[in-house]
C-alpha cells in the first residue's frame, strides 16, 4: 500500500515540473529584449531598423513573410534568393538614365593688331578647347549689353599718396559712366594694411563716388588680401540669376607688404569666382618696375588687362578702355570633352581662325565637386 502512495507522488511531481516549464518563458525571447526600459528599436536616423545581423562568416537562414518554412539547399548548392517585389524593371531603367549635363559659359573680348575691339565675329570664327580637348559649342552670341558686377579696389597705402586724389576723381567719373540704374551694380573698396568696405553693392553713382571720396591714403599695403576678399566676400556671394560681367578694377602700385595670402592665391580665389581683374598702375617714375610685374600677372591670369598710365591725364584713357572693353564682349556656352565632377581646375583656351587676333578670357575654372 505504501509503495503505490509513493508512486503516485512521483508520477505527480513529474507531471507538475513538466507544466510549469511549458508555460514559463526564456529570459531571452525577442519579446523580453525589444520590452527592455531605456532602449529604443528606432536607429538615431529614424529609419525602420533590421533584428541584430549575425557575425561576418556565419551561415544564417531566411524565413519568408509568410511564416512557411523554407526547405534546405540541397549540399554544395546555394539557396535561391527571393526576389525584392518592390523592385520593378522601371526603377531599373530610371537608374541607368539619369545623368548631370555640364555646361560652361564663358564670355571674352577679341581685339585686333592694334588694340581695337572686334564686334562682329560669328561662331564659326572660333573653337573652344577645355582642358586640352575641343568642346562642343552650345550656344555663341555678341554681349554688348550684360548686366555688369564691378568691385573698384583702390590702394588707400602712402605709396600712392602722389596722385592720390586725381585717380579717386578718375574712378568717380568712370562708374558714372558705367553703372545703370537698377541694371549694374558696383561696390568700393580701399585698403592699406587691411580692406575696407567704404560703399557695398549699389546702383547709386552718388553712393559709390561718396565710397570713393571716404578713401584715406596712409598705412602699409596688403594688396593680396584685399583682392582675396573682395572675390570670396562680395563677388562670390552676389546673387545672380542670370550672365552677368563680373569685373575689379585695382588700382594699386602693385607692392605687397602686408598680406597674409600669397598673390597665387589672390588669382586661384578670383577664378572661383569667375571674376576678370583689370589693373591700374599708380607707378608714375616712367619705368615699369617690380609691382607692375605683378599687376600684368594678376591681370593676365584672369583674363583683364593690365594699364600703366604713367601721367596723369593717363588715367583717365585706362578706365575708358576699360569700360568700352565691358561692352565689346562675346559670351560663349559649351560642353566639355570627359567632364568630371571633381573639383579639379580645368584650363580654357578661345582659338580664333583669324590668326592676327588676340583672345581674352579666363584662363579656366573649378570643376564641380559632387
Amino acid at each position: 500500500m505504501k509503495s503505490r502512495i509513493f508512486l503516485l507522488l512521483v508520477v505527480f511531481h513529474v507531471l507538475a515540473g513538466s507544466l510549469i516549464g511549458q508555460t514559463a518563458p526564456p529570459a531571452s525571447t525577442p519579446a523580453a529584449a525589444q520590452n527592455s526600459p531605456g532602449k529604443s528599436n528606432a536607429p538615431p536616423d529614424g529609419k525602420t531598423q533590421a533584428s541584430t545581423a549575425p557575425a561576418a562568416g556565419t551561415p544564417t537562414s531566411s524565413t519568408p513573410a509568410s511564416g512557411t518554412s523554407t526547405p534546405a539547399a540541397p549540399a554544395g548548392q546555394t539557396p535561391a534568393q527571393p526576389e525584392n517585389p518592390a523592385k520593378s524593371d522601371s526603377d531599373e531603367s530610371v537608374a541607368t538614365i539619369v545623368h548631370v549635363v555640364n555646361e560652361v559659359r564663358v564670355v571674352f573680348t577679341v581685339t585686333d593688331r592694334h588694340g581695337r575691339y572686334i564686334k562682329d565675329l560669328k561662331r564659326n570664327d572660333f573653337r573652344v578647347i577645355d582642358d586640352q580637348k575641343p568642346a562642343e559649342l552650345r550656344s555663341f552670341r555678341s554681349e554688348t549689353d550684360l548686366p555688369l558686377q564691378v568691385g573698384l579696389l583702390v590702394d588707400a597705402s602712402n605709396s600712392v599718396r602722389d596722385r592720390f586724389k586725381f585717380e579717386q576723381e578718375a574712378a568717380i567719373e568712370f562708374l558714372n559712366a558705367i553703372i545703370r540704374p537698377r541694371y549694374d551694380k558696383a561696390f568700393v573698396v580701399g585698403f592699406d594694411a587691411t580692406p575696407e568696405v567704404t560703399q557695398d553693392f549699389t546702383d547709386s553713382t552718388e553712393g559709390l563716388s561718396a565710397g570713393v571720396r571716404m578713401l584715406r591714403a596712409g598705412g602699409g599695403t596688403a594688396m593680396y588680401d584685399a583682392l582675396y576678399f573682395a572675390c570670396r566676400d562680395k563677388l562670390l556671394k552676389q546673387e545672380q540669376t542670370g550672365p552677368v560681367r563680373r569685373a575689379i578694377i585695382l588700382l594699386s602700385d602693385g607692392e605687397d607688404n602686408l598680406s597674409h595670402v600669397t598673390r597665387e592665391e589672390a588669382i586661384d580665389m578670383a577664378a572661383r569666382a569667375e571674376v576678370i581683374v583689370y589693373t591700374i598702375s599708380t607707378n608714375i617714375s616712367g619705368m615699369k618696375g617690380k609691382g607692375d610685374k605683378v599687376l600684368e600677372r594678376i591681370a593676365e591670369a584672369t583674363g583683364g588687362r593690365a594699364f600703366f598710365p604713367f601721367q596723369m591725364r593717363d588715367v583717365s584713357d585706362a578706365f575708358l578702355s576699360i569700360q568700352e572693353e565691358l561692352r565689346s564682349q562675346y559670351a560663349v556656352a559649351y560642353k566639355p570633352a570627359n567632364f568630371t565632377a571633381d573639383g579639379r581646375y580645368r584650363t580654357i583656351e578661345i582659338q580664333a581662325q583669324d590668326k592676327g587676333l588676340k583672345v581674352r578670357t579666363r584662363k579656366g575654372y573649378y570643376a564641380p565637386k559632387q
